[in-house]
């Protein structure tokens, strides 16, 4: 992967035609030695926020050796990247082939699941093996969440305690809980409150966990959204932790996917035409752009300006535009508001900031548009939940942009003592 400076670099060495992804694995590396140094248990990333390699062999590089995958391609992944990583198929609805090639051809033996159903095939599909670490996916009611996960997923309160039971019968290894707050979360107290519909769950069943999962959740800072602090959400697991009834053993897991990468990637795009107040760009919905399009999130953005061979970032008045892309689809289309300088041009690149989650991950090729390359840089994230931007969101004056500072860091414990 070739590497730059900064963004500006790039322009100036060859003015690029296509979009291109801009990736950061310096942030990476910072996410995960927080979550390392933090986290008082086992970290396991969500490959589905963002399969980049160079994502993995930096996680991997700075102590993140645990994955929660969803697929058998995403386990080939890792076992590519991270060769002997640990791995957690934490899909709760997957195939009976699915499942026998993790557990057969990858040694996969972690697996998730919300229904009576799921654990029989689990059981038939590895012709009952006796040494899985089975988790059970509770529906949980939590509030603050940008992305509400409780639809699809999670048994339901009444439900939960019979297949508690069931899942701790069917092994003699590892039986836990999991669940998810909800992506985006912007209220740490979500977590304290899903711990304790979780342990009324294992009281009801009359069980104990040897995993409590809390999966992911954890936020990143974006224009208009800017969470507490990241050691508040894992004071508020610490506290939930602590009041469930658990053994001494019991392991902590957690899943954060976005946390550790939003910082990690943005995208360099060019404007093909101004119309108004719409710029149409050459990156857009069916790229890296699916939540700045399907969810409306403003995604941050600066303005690169590039001509003979030299490039700057420019400023001055901002005003609010929104993006098209490049496809025939009239759903491509990103309402923002994204704040630019309001002389915007043709031949401009902007960079759309904080994209390292589910950018990458979403892009298709629709249209023959959406095939991005990528390369390095190592100027600092647009915001950071980690300390590491040096400026801050272009935004309205109305609206304040503080970027959270890195929580007092503690001591790491790999089970509950």
């Amino acid at each position: 992967m070739q590497r730059y400076h900064t963004p500006l670099d790039l322009v100036r060495e060859r003015s690029p035609e296509r979009p291109v992804a801009l990736a950061r694995p310096d942030a990476v590396a910072v996410a995960a030695r927080w979550f390392q140094d933090n986290f008082k248990g086992d970290v396991f990333y969500a490959v589905k926020a963002n399969p980049s390699p160079w994502v993995i062999e930096t996680l991997v590089a700075n102590g993140v050796t645990s994955f929660d995958v969803a697929s058998v391609p995403e386990i080939e992944l890792v076992s590519q990247f991270a060769p002997g990583a640990r791995m957690a198929f934490m899909h709760p609805v997957k195939s009976r082939r699915a499942i026998a090639q993790a557990y057969f051809d990858h040694g996969v033996k972690t697996f998730a699941l919300d229904t009576h159903e799921e654990l029989a095939k689990l059981i038939e599909a590895t012709n009952g093996a006796k040494d899985l670490n089975l988790i059970v996916r509770l529906g949980v009611q939590a509030d603050g969440a940008a992305y509400s996960l409780s639809g699809k997923f999670g048994v339901d309160a009444h439900q939960a305690p019979g297949l508690l039971l069931a899942a701790r019968r069917a092994t003699q290894e590892l039986m836990g809980v999991s669940f998810h707050v909800g992506s985006q979360c912007m209220r740490p107290t979500a977590f304290q409150a899903a711990l304790a519909q979780a342990s009324r769950a294992l009281v009801r069943a009359g069980v104990l966990a040897d995993v409590v999962d809390v999966g992911g959740g954890f936020p990143s800072v974006y224009p208009g959204m800017v969470p507490p602090q990241l050691g508040d959400y894992l004071d508020s697991i610490d506290r939930g932790f602590a009041e469930m009834m658990v053994h001494e053993t019991t392991e902590l897991w957690c899943e954060p996917g976005r946390a550790l990468v939003a910082e990690a990637s943005s995208i360099l795009t060019k404007v093909e035409l101004k119309k108004g107040d719409a710029l149409y760009l050459n990156d857009g919905s069916y790229g890296s752009l699916f939540d700045a399009a399907h969810t409306k999130w403003p995604f941050p953005v600066k303005l690169i300006r590039g001509e003979d061979g030299e490039a700057k970032e420019v400023e001055g008045n901002l005003k609010p535009f929104r993006f098209y892309g490049p496809t025939c689809d009239s759903l491509d289309h990103m309402p923002g508001p994204f704040w630019l300088p309001e002389d915007v041009s043709e031949g401009d690149y902007v960079e759309i900031g904080m994209l390292g989650a589910y950018g990458v991950a979403m892009n298709t090729r629709f249209n023959g548009f959406g095939d991005a390359e990528t390369v390095a840089v190592e100027d600092a994230p647009m915001a950071s939940m980690y300390g590491l931007a040096r400026r801050s969101i272009p935004v309205p004056k109305a609206e304040t942009q503080n970027v959270v500072r890195l929580s007092r860091a503690r001591s790491k414990k790999r089970r509950r003592k």
